[in-house]
């Protein structure tokens, strides 16, 4: 490939996806053109990254063609008609093998379902690249599976960009389509979005459906990720509907995430706390977090400094509901494999099977006790800032056995609470490693936290790169 057709491809797949629908209405560029140039970009450097579990550009090509001539006809399906998107190879697609970064799981299914998010894409005429990697089962905090091996960072290969949800980070950074589709059951796509320089937003517990039933249950955020506020909206209005195969799904509601997304944060009241009252935090990432905060004050909001009480006793909670849900997912799969899955995971499958009913059900009602405690904080607070993570991301090869919870000390309480959080990108260290500011919000105010990541997205906009260094 010469120089000019490289150098073509890498800009059309930094396109946002706004800009993409633009450009098709606009006839200056097709689907098929788009699609050629990510896969393109994709050939270039995921031998590098390690984003996909799963491509598939045949599929993903033949579906471009198909919108290429929808919208040339006047007749495309939707605004994301023709627009790029990744899955985590934790949600099913149809034809795909959903293999959970595991050797455990027989791929010799007949993979014959979609999950609610990929069902909603091919209605919206979205083109599905293929699947991203991800943590086996989602269990911990950094990029790399025994399936896939290792997902690297595309500010620095040497780090993670994080976990579960790696894959879908690595993409979105360095521009594998703009859309992609990940999940979030104690930071899985907050942490890696901060890891990696994107926007990750976990909404409110329902507001996408899942099915099949998530190994950890209600902990479990369908969830979008992408370089621009408004484009996760944008993802949000086509994933966010409910699904009869999803008893917990939200009632349907008919709106445009991005009608209020514009309207700032003058007046709210926000709270901010540097360390929840117990985090150890980077000296690096606690400055480039302030000087975020400080922001929002500029734009109009009334910020102070508070926290609600989360000590840091409440990390057990949610291990043990993830530990019983690890050892309910081992009796699910062929006994006969399950030596194959990481040590890491094998152990808190086994300490699920210590956990007696009546230590299991306290920790159920400690949750809904802290849900209480935190409803009440966010009837005096519009939103809560933090870090998103304690520190920037670890090298690669500290990710044998480290749980979520060792890298985001901020994330997972929110999962127990089933609020709306997102990371936004706020900066980077001096080493050249980007940090995360988290907001959350009320739950069901989902609007709110967009609405202020993109109040500071307008005020300080968003570093992507378009290369691996």
């Amino acid at each position: 490939m010469n120089a000019s057709k490289r150098a073509t491809d890498t800009v059309l797949s930094q396109y946002s996806a706004e800009e993409l629908i633009a450009l098709y209405r606009q006839r200056r560029v097709s689907p098929v053109e788009v699609v050629e140039a990510v896969l393109e970009h994709i050939k270039v450097h995921d031998p590098v990254l390690n984003a996909f579990a799963y491509l598939d550009a045949d599929a993903a090509l033949a579906a471009a063609r198909r919108s290429e001539q929808r919208w040339h006809d006047g007749a495309q399906w939707s605004e994301l008609d023709g627009i790029p998107v990744t899955v985590k190879d934790l949600l099913l697609a149809k034809g795909w093998p959903t293999l959970h970064g595991s050797r455990v799981v027989d791929p010799g299914q007949d993979w014959n379902e979609d999950s609610p998010a990929v069902a909603r894409l091919r209605e919206h005429g979205a083109v599905l690249l293929g699947k991203t990697t991800t943590a086996e089962f989602g269990w911990k905090g950094f990029g790399d599976s025994p399936l896939t091996g290792i997902t690297r960072n595309p500010w620095n290969p040497a780090h993670t960009p994080g976990g579960s949800s790696g894959g879908a980070a690595a993409a979105a950074a360095i521009g594998f389509g703009p859309l992609h589709v990940a999940s979030d059951g104690g930071g899985s796509v907050r942490q890696p979005a901060a890891f990696s320089g994107v926007f990750g937003f976990k909404p409110s517990f329902g507001r996408v459906a899942c099915y099949p039933a998530a190994r950890n249950g209600t902990l479990f955020h369908v969830s979008p990720m992408a370089r621009t506020v408004r484009d996760a909206a944008l993802l949000l209005n086509a994933i966010a509907r409910p699904d009869a195969r999803d008893p917990l799904a939200l009632p349907p509601e008919d709106r445009d995430w991005r009608a209020s997304i514009e309207r700032g944060v003058t007046g709210l009241r926000i709270a901010y706390s540097p360390d929840l009252g117990h985090a150890k935090v980077d000296p690096e990432v606690a400055e480039l977090v302030a000087r975020a905060v400080k922001v929002f004050g500029e734009l109009g909001a009334n910020v102070e400094q508070a926290a609600p009480p989360i000590e840091d006793a409440l990390r057990d909670i949610h291990r043990v509901l993830s530990a019983v849900a690890a050892a309910r997912l081992f009796e699910t799969l062929p006994q006969e494999r399950l030596s194959l899955a990481e040590r890491g995971l094998q152990e808190s499958a086994e300490q699920g099977r210590q956990i007696g009913a009546t230590r299991y059900l306290a920790a159920v009602q400690a949750r809904e006790a802290f849900t209480r405690t935190l409803n009440l904080f966010f009837e005096k607070w519009d939103l809560l800032l933090t870090p998103t993570t304690a520190a920037p991301a670890p090298p690669v090869e500290q990710g044998a056995l480290a749980p979520r919870s060792a890298t985001s000390p901020f994330t997972y309480p929110f999962n127990l609470t089933r609020q709306p959080a997102a990371s936004a990108p706020i900066g980077f260290t001096a080493n050249g490693l980007p940090v995360g500011l988290q907001i959350v919000g009320a739950r069901y105010r989902d609007d709110l936290v967009l609405r202020a990541a993109r109040a500071y997205e307008r005020r300080i906009p968003f570093i992507i790169p378009g290369t691996v260094r």
